[in-house]
């Protein structure tokens, strides 16, 4: 027995029961990308040239290496939050939401890994 209301129980939670984590972690990965995305714009604007040798170089150096890669993961997170909202919104059969949510999920999960090692390849030298 509880001493809560039932408006008390389920204040915040939505219908899923972690609404409310899901938004601010989406709000958060968005407040992340704002700095990250301004300082990447930044960044390539104020290289000499847009060369594949000014590039390599670029991302050799280590702090553009951990920007960027930070960059890939919080971006593909971000994205993945926000099409699972859109599959959970608009996807009504059980089994197929669950596919979709699965498969939604492995592809973000295999950019992120194919993002951070072709920026880990860059940055040691290993891309020629």
């Amino acid at each position: 027995m509880s001493l809560r209301s039932p408006l008390g129980k389920v204040l915040g939670q939505g219908s899923a029961k972690d609404g409310v984590h899901h938004w601010w972690v989406q709000r958060l990965s968005s407040v992340a990308l704002v700095p990250l995305t301004v300082w990447f714009v930044v960044s390539l604007l104020s290289l000499p040239a847009i060369d594949h040798a000014t590039i390599t170089a670029w991302i050799g150096q280590l702090w553009s290496a951990v920007f960027l890669i930070l960059l890939v993961i919080t971006g593909a997170w971000h994205s993945q939050l926000g099409v699972r909202v859109v599959v959970e919104d608009y996807v009504h059969g059980h089994g197929s939401k669950a596919l979709t949510l699965a498969l939604v999920t492995f592809f973000h999960v295999v950019v992120a890994a194919a993002g951070v090692l072709a920026i880990l390849k860059v940055a040691l030298g290993g891309a020629r």
